[in-house]
């Protein structure tokens, strides 16, 4: 996996302890943080992403400084 796809991934989950974000968000992403082998998970990972970034921006942003701080 990648250092993007799993810097994203650090920060989806980050967003998910979250407790603002709707539920079928959450499936989705937990669907994409799911160890599926190939590049389905990924594909779903970073749909949920753009999904966040699109509608909870701030939230987002503040996830992935908290994934940069974590590495």
């Amino acid at each position: 996996m990648g250092s993007f796809v799993r810097h994203t991934a650090r920060a989806v989950r980050i967003v998910l302890r979250d407790g603002g974000i709707p539920r079928p968000l959450r499936w989705l992403a937990a669907l994409g943080l799911a160890p599926v082998p190939g590049p389905f998970d990924e594909a779903v990972l970073l749909v949920a992403a753009l999904i966040l970034l699109v509608f909870y921006r701030e939230r987002l942003r503040r996830a992935w400084r908290e994934a940069s701080v974590e590495v």
